[in-house]
C-alpha cells in the first residue's frame, strides 16, 4: 500500500525578521539529493540582494566548485567548512592546517584501506583538491566537490596550503572513518560532515567561526542573521543566527539543535521558507 506523508510547510515566524544575511549550506540543504538547485532560487537571490541582504553559500566544498555553481561573485563564500573566506573573487581568510597533520591523516587512511576500509583521501589546498586513489568509483564521489581536481602520486609530496583533508567513506563515515580518524582531534577538528564524509581541519576551523567573522566585518548581527544546515558541520553556523533552520532530513541532533525546521531539501526548503519569512513573493 502507498502511503504519502506530509510535506512539511514553512514555519510561521512571529515577526518578519530584519534579516542582513542568510548563510546556506549546500548539500542537503540548499541543493536537492541530484545536487541540482531549484529554479527558483536564483529570482530569490537577486530579490535579497535587491533588499540589501548578502548570501554566504557556507560549504564542505572547494570554493571554486561553488564559484562556479552559483555563478557570481557578488557574494560571500565560505568554502571548506570555514577554511576559506572570499568575498568579491578575493580572499577574505583562511585557516590553514598543519602540513604534519594533513600527512598523518593521508598515513592513517592509508593504513585503514589497507586493513579493508573502502575509503580515499582528498587534499584540499587553496589552488586544487589532490587525490591519490584515482578509480572512477571514487572519482565519481569528488568530483561534484572539486571543480579543481588533481590526481597525484604521493599527496605528501603536495606543495600547497591545505585548508582541509577529507576522507570520503563507501560505508557509514560514523562508524568507519569518523573512528578511525579520531585520535587526530588533539591536534585538529575531525567532522563527519555528511553520511560518508569526513572532514579534518584546524582546531579553530567551523562554519560557525567563518560566519561570525563575516558579520563582524558587514556590520551585521547574529539577530539579522538566518542560517540553514542539515548536518554536525552547520552547528556552529547555527549558533551563529538567531534565525536557524535546520532542514527536515537533518541529521536528529541537527534538528534537535536549531531553532526552527525547514521543509526537506527535495521540497525546496532554503527557498520556500526565506520566501515565507520575508514576505517573498515567488513566481
Amino acid at each position: 500500500m502507498n502511503v504519502d506523508f506530509p510535506v512539511l510547510e514553512p514555519p510561521v515566524l512571529d515577526e518578519v525578521p530584519d534579516v542582513r544575511l542568510v548563510a546556506l549550506d549546500m548539500d542537503g540543504s540548499l541543493l536537492d539529493d541530484d545536487k541540482r538547485v531549484h529554479p527558483t532560487f536564483w529570482p530569490l537571490l537577486d530579490e535579497l540582494l535587491a533588499r540589501g541582504v548578502m548570501v554566504c553559500p557556507a560549504s564542505g566544498r572547494q570554493y571554486a566548485t561553488l564559484r562556479a555553481q552559483i555563478g557570481r561573485d557578488d557574494l560571500v563564500y565560505v568554502a571548506e567548512n570555514g577554511a576559506y573566506v572570499v568575498h568579491g573573487g578575493v580572499e577574505v581568510a583562511s585557516d590553514t592546517l598543519a602540513t604534519a597533520t594533513a600527512h598523518d591523516v593521508v598515513e592513517v587512511v592509508r593504513s585503514e584501506a589497507a586493513a579493508g576500509l573502502d575509503v580515499g583521501t582528498v587534499l584540499c589546498g587553496k589552488r586544487s583538491a589532490y587525490v591519490e586513489r584515482s578509480d572512477e568509483r571514487f572519482l565519481a564521489q569528488c568530483e561534484p566537490y572539486y571543480a579543481l581536481l588533481e590526481v597525484v602520486d604521493d599527496l605528501r609530496a603536495v606543495d600547497d596550503d591545505v585548508l582541509k583533508v577529507a576522507v570520503y567513506d563507501f560505508g557509514p563515515a560514523e562508524r568507519g572513518a569518523g573512528p578511525a580518524l579520531s585520535e587526530l582531534r588533539r591536534e585538529s577538528r575531525v567532522v563527519v560532515s555528511g553520511q560518508h564524509w569526513v572532514d579534518v581541519m584546524s582546531r579553530t576551523v567551523d562554519k560557525g567561526a567563518a560566519l561570525r567573522s563575516v558579520q563582524e566585518s558587514l556590520g551585521v548581527t547574529r539577530e539579522q542573521t538566518m542560517a540553514f544546515g542539515d548536518y554536525f558541520n552547520d552547528l556552529g553556523m547555527l549558533d551563529a543566527a538567531a534565525w536557524s533552520f535546520a532542514m527536515d532530513n537533518a541529521h536528529p541532533e541537527v534538528r534537535a539543535h536549531a531553532r526552527f525546521v525547514a521543509p526537506s531539501n527535495n521540497a525546496n526548503g532554503v527557498v520556500r521558507t526565506i520566501a515565507s519569512a520575508l514576505g517573498i513573493a515567488l513566481g
